[in-house]
């Protein structure tokens, strides 16, 4: 074997393992979002620091690293081709071709990207040092880009990592707990933060008949008695009727203007003024705002003007967490699972929560409660015993109060069935 020869297998090795290398740092860099560059740069490790740079100018260092790779792989076959009609004919050519095609797949595609999808940290912080010096040729980034923006294939608002739905974060969180990379608690609580986005103040809110509030005129020990009685540590404050709420009086305050013995205030001489939003209000805006007022209760405004309910901090956190029960806490569960099958729903119960617990599907429309399904399906105030059938679910009204459903017996389809 020739000089000449050997000094063309020695590039052949150099091209093929060039273009595997480079191969693998471009899947790798294109896979590795900035968060995941910035969470490895982080943790330490030269590699790690350069391939935080490297994500932040991606867009300008892929084009260097395609133009070499097909470099490699063009050089490989030129090199293919001399040896080939040095020895052989042309004709030979063709099944060398074949051959050669296959080489480069396996060697320089496939295997390379394969692995670099595989393991993404590993091989974009190994490969990141040998493309920041290939961004580093000026000549050879001049080329590579400038080819690119003649041919009009730039990318138009630079390189980003792509917007990724709710519907995907979930799938990642199923994924990552049925991996156990999470526990189940871990998934829900992610499922609760993305939903957390998404809900809107009407949907959490404590309606209307349920508020508990006082007028402008009702005395300090008045306000007091009925703090101690239902337990709550705020009550609303009304002029003239619950739909013209004028303020928020604290039982702290209320304690200590009793201490402070003037028993002939009222309590709109110690109110606060409070916070008025509208029912479509987003409750992570909403929490944010209530944050920044330092005010633990918002008061839910409807279109007319008039109050649709009332938002509590606490309710809001309890979207994310979960209920929470305090020691003042007495209600029974909004939905309570009976021995036989059946299940005793609060008529305020959500139905997102009901079909949560038995997958279920039931109609959908202007309502969000159990109460406003019976409501809407009825066309009148039921009465205490009446009876709905949707889609082979049984509701029974057991309890009414006023002109509200309060209580319902709800059978499945199964259990109905049976």
């Amino acid at each position: 074997m020739s000089q000449t020869e050997i000094l063309g297998v020695i590039a052949l090795a150099l091209f093929i393992a060039a273009a595997a290398l480079l191969a693998a740092a471009e899947t790798a860099i294109t896979r590795v979002s900035s968060a995941r560059a910035e969470a490895l740069a982080e943790d330490g490790g030269k590699g790690a620091l350069i391939l935080r740079d490297l994500i932040d100018r991606r867009k300008h260092v892929l084009h260097p690293i395609l133009f070499v790779v097909l470099a490699c792989q063009i050089g490989f076959a030129t090199v293919v081709a001399g040896l080939v009609l040095k020895h052989w004919g042309a004709w030979q050519l063709v099944i060398v071709f074949v051959a050669e095609l296959l080489i480069l797949f396996a060697l320089s595609e496939a295997l390379p990207k394969s692995w670099a999808l595989a393991h993404p940290d590993r091989s974009a912080t190994r490969t990141a040092p040998l493309v920041r010096v290939l961004s580093k040729i000026a000549p050879l980034r001049w080329v590579a880009n400038g080819v690119v923006r003649l041919v009009g294939a730039d990318l138009p608002n630079g390189f980003t990592d792509g917007e990724v739905s709710e519907e995907e974060l979930l799938a990642f969180a199923e994924e990552a707990a049925a991996s156990d990379a999470i526990n189940e608690d871990e998934r829900h609580l992610i499922e609760q933060v993305i939903e957390f986005g998404d809900t809107v103040a009407h949907e959490v809110m404590v309606p209307r008949p349920d508020i508990i509030a006082v007028n402008e005129h009702t005395s300090i020990t008045e306000a007091i008695d009925l703090v101690i009685g239902k337990g709550f540590s705020r009550l609303p404050v009304f002029q003239g009727n619950i739909d013209d709420i004028v303020g928020i009086a604290y039982s702290k305050e209320l304690m200590r203007a009793l201490r402070d013995g003037d028993n002939s205030q009222t309590v709109s001489q110690i109110m606060r003024h409070p916070i008025f939003v509208p029912e479509s209000k987003k409750i992570s805006q909403l929490l944010r705002e209530m944050q920044a007022e330092k005010s633990h209760i918002a008061i839910v405004i409807d279109e007319y003007g008039g109050t649709a309910g009332l938002v509590t901090l606490e309710d809001l956190i309890e979207e994310v967490v979960g209920e929470i029960v305090d020691e003042f806490d007495v209600e029974p569960p909004m939905i309570e699972r009976l021995s036989n099958g059946n299940l005793r729903v609060n008529g305020r119960a959500n139905l997102d929560d009901l079909d949560a617990i038995l997958d279920i599907d039931l109609p959908e429309g202007d309502w969000s409660t159990v109460g406003g399904l019976i409501f809407n399906t009825l066309g009148h105030v039921p009465q205490i015993g009446e009876t709905v059938e949707l889609n082979g679910h049984h509701f029974l009204v057991e309890r009414i109060q006023g002109r509200r459903i309060a209580r319902v017996l709800f059978t499945p389809a199964q259990a109905n069935s049976e």
